[in-house]
């Protein structure tokens, strides 16, 4: 069976029950488990499934471009190199900040096993660290059901109340010029709630926001501390960063 044919198999699989494991596609495609996880790859990459830790789940393309599972699905590559480089700041018995964004969502695999308290506004962060040995705190408030995260004025509050060792927040545009950027007020103010909060703010942006600008101007470079990249960022892109006095690790 050719990736064409196995594509397709894929993809009806996991559109008609929602999820599928690894193990269960290669039983069904008749193939080993580690062509299985080269297929995801591609899928996921070309935004047909969302690669979750052990399969796949299905990824609606029809809705907003800003809605959680199509953003949790691009780029996953560059985010998940990314997710790795920031895991290993993390220490044993660290308290950290992870908000609701797409690439920060991807640290998830990466520290399921490490004894620490993650404090969040995300509803999948919660789901996919339900069953693993982290300690969980998450902020109440009101449901964005598109970006399945919640938000508002008692968020900002309970934030507040606790300290953390480090904060990972993400960004939808970057640039020298003009500092942070989002596509809306809701997630820019918990991101900032959360830097105010720790000692160490880590931001994790994808080499394709470098250099964009979007909706909302929010905050300063000076709001964190390290920027985490890929390694498909252009390199007289993060020299000029590097000049300009920003730690950045890619």
């Amino acid at each position: 069976m050719n990736f064409q044919q196995r594509k397709g198999l894929i993809v009806q699989t996991v559109e008609e029950k929602g999820s599928a494991e690894v193990r269960e596609l290669a039983d069904l495609l008749q193939t080993s488990e580690m062509t299985v996880r080269r297929d995801l790859a591609q899928l996921a990459s070309s935004g047909l499934i969302y690669r979750t830790r052990g399969g796949a789940m299905k990824v609606s393309l029809a809705t907003d471009k800003h809605r959680f599972s199509n953003k949790a699905a691009t780029n996953p590559e560059r985010k998940d190199y990314i997710c790795q480089l920031a895991a290993q700041e993390i220490q044993e018995g660290d308290i950290i900040f992870m908000d609701c964004g797409s690439t920060v969502f991807r640290l998830c695999p990466f520290i399921r096993n490490k004894r620490i308290t993650v404090i969040t506004n995300s509803l999948p962060v919660v789901a996919e660290l339900m069953d693993s040995g982290v300690a969980i705190n998450l902020v109440g408030g009101e449901v964005d059901k598109e970006r399945q995260a919640l938000h508002g004025l008692m968020v900002e509050e309970h934030i507040a109340r606790y300290r953390a060792n480090r904060a990972f927040i993400g960004v939808d545009g970057i640039s020298l010029q003009n500092g942070l950027s989002a596509n809306g007020e809701r997630e820019a103010s918990t991101a900032t709630a959360m830097a105010r909060q720790s000692g160490k703010v880590y931001l994790l942006c994808d080499s394709s926001k470098l250099e964009t600008d979007k909706y909302l101007k929010f905050a300063p470079l000076s709001l964190f501390d390290v920027l985490i990249t890929d390694n498909e960022a252009n390199p007289a892109v993060v020299a000029t960063y590097r000049q300009a006095g920003v730690r950045l690790i890619n």
